[in-house]
């Protein structure tokens, strides 16, 4: 019995493993260039006017943004091309330094800090930093800051600048990962301020933002790319010729003109910022979305499901071995929160195999390894509530366990847990806006990234929510349907 049910773990344990390893070969493949190298380059999902995604959430566009079309031009003066890696500007730093991406960017400030862990690019602009409040606040300077709460976005220099005068001027922080998330607060009154560079802040407020500047510029610091520090170094001379060529050619501050007066991009007017027109103009990035969280849940899903019955089953087995071990990663897994998860096996994991984990593969394990905890407890559960005389008599048959576990316990079992497993889908579904924060460009993600563009924050999540709302109300039926079918 026992060697039998050590058979089906190891079963398990493989599907599982070889689930993994195809997704690691299909998202690992790149195609080889010959006489291009390929490097694979961090952004931030928007900081306009250096990164502005367009209606599709990606930088493909003909206004990319200031450093986007910097690198357009670079790569192709220098013979190299780039796969772009969105996410959030904190992600993109550690990133860098698990060598999961080789050069960063994103209105990156150069400071001593970043020096030590970073090799910065010659740089090609210099930003100050402003501070701006709601366009009906009272606020108009520093002083008046006191005891209020300032809004900052993370690892920015405009959150630096905001702590080294904070002591000063008595007033709080609340740290935020999106701009547009950060300027809706402020907006609405539960922030009094925020610290931002100037071009950022400028070129909200030209294009619709309810904010306004009410200090002048502080704290000028050059902005550059990088790589990380004693790596990478022929890219590094790569970008390094490429900003010396866009200098000299007078292209750099043709780019920078772009942007910074006013010609790239105009306000949408208000029929374009109707519900109905935003989800026309947005139609293929929300659809992008959709399909990558439904991806991400079916993918999760079966492997949580695969990895789930695994422990469940330990978990019910005679011996204390495989129980003891059953319970200790059902706990292990349902205590780390999924976010901590997600950024262990994206960021922290390829730093100590020194392989990199494609962006997909560490949405999926994290998905199996968080939901799979849950799947285990509710499997486990399933089975210890089917009644004890129900084994007693398949084994007075003469059955062995594991045909008494298949054959009578799992399909009682089965009809117990499946109320508890759908949910559990659904759960997996609305989790999957979590991998956001390590650049998954899933649904929520998406929504991010239009709403940096056209700063439409309460009709866009209106939106989003409805997508959610519809797939989960699908999901329900489809688990009514299922449970009246078993009865």
């Amino acid at each position: 019995m026992k060697k039998r049910l050590f058979k089906l773990m190891c079963a398990s344990l493989l599907t599982v493993a070889g689930l993994v390893l195809g997704l690691v070969s299909f998202n690992s493949a790149t195609p080889a260039h010959a006489d291009e190298e390929t490097y694979t380059i961090g952004t931030v999902d928007s900081f306009v006017p250096f990164e502005i995604p367009n209606n599709k959430g990606t930088y493909n566009g003909k206004n990319p943004g200031i450093e986007i079309e910097m690198l357009q031009q670079i790569a192709k003066h220098e013979h190299f091309k780039y796969n772009l890696r969105v996410m959030t500007f904190d992600a993109m730093l550690q990133a860098l330094d698990a060598n999961q991406i080789q050069a960063a960017f994103g209105g990156m400030s150069v400071t001593d800090e970043r020096k030590a862990k970073i090799d910065f690019t010659n740089s090609y602009y210099n930003s100050g930093v402003v501070m701006a409040v709601a366009k009906n606040s009272k606020i108009t300077s520093l002083s008046q800051l006191r005891g209020k709460t300032v809004d900052l976005k993370s690892g920015t220099s405009g959150a630096e600048y905001a702590t080294s005068i904070q002591k000063k001027y008595g007033f709080k922080v609340k740290y935020f990962k999106s701009d547009n998330t950060l300027f809706s607060d402020v907006v609405n009154g539960n922030g009094a301020a925020t610290f931002n560079d100037e071009p950022v802040l400028r070129y909200g407020i030209r294009n619709g933002m309810k904010l306004k500047i009410v200090t002048k510029a502080a704290n000028s610091t050059p902005v550059a790319m990088g790589v990380k520090k004693g790596e990478n170094q022929e890219l590094l001379t790569k970008l390094n010729d490429g900003i010396a060529w866009l200098k000299k050619t007078g292209r750099m501050q043709k780019i920078i003109n772009k942007y910074t007066k006013g010609s790239a991009t105009k306000t949408d007017s208000a029929s374009q910022r109707t519900i109905w027109a935003l989800i026309k103009n947005n139609a293929g990035a929300l659809a992008d979305g959709l399909w990558m969280t439904i991806e991400l849940t079916v993918v999760g899903s079966i492997c949580a499901m695969i990895f789930g019955l695994l422990l469940g089953v330990m978990g019910i087995t005679d011996g204390k071995l495989w129980s003891s071990i059953s319970s200790i990663i059902i706990y292990i897994f349902r205590g780390i929160p999924m976010i901590v998860l997600a950024f262990f096996i994206y960021i922290g994991l390829p730093a100590v195999i020194g392989q990199k984990i494609p962006l997909f593969v560490a949405g999926v394990l994290t998905l199996m390894l968080d939901e799979g905890a849950y799947v285990g407890a509710i499997v486990k559960g399933g089975f210890q509530a089917v009644d004890r005389g129900q084994w007693e008599a398949a084994r007075s048959l003469g059955l062995p366990y594991y045909k008494a576990l298949v054959k009578v316990v799992a399909p009682q079992g089965i009809k117990i847990m499946v109320p508890s497993l759908v949910n559990q889908l659904i759960i997996t579904l609305k989790d999957t806006s979590i991998l956001s924060a390590i650049g998954v460009m899933e649904l929520t993600q998406t929504g991010t990234v239009i709403i940096s563009r056209n700063l439409e924050g309460f009709k866009m999540w209106l939106i989003i929510a409805t997508m959610y709302v519809i797939i989960i109300t699908v999901l329900t039926w489809l688990s009514n349907y299922v449970q009246r079918k078993m009865r």
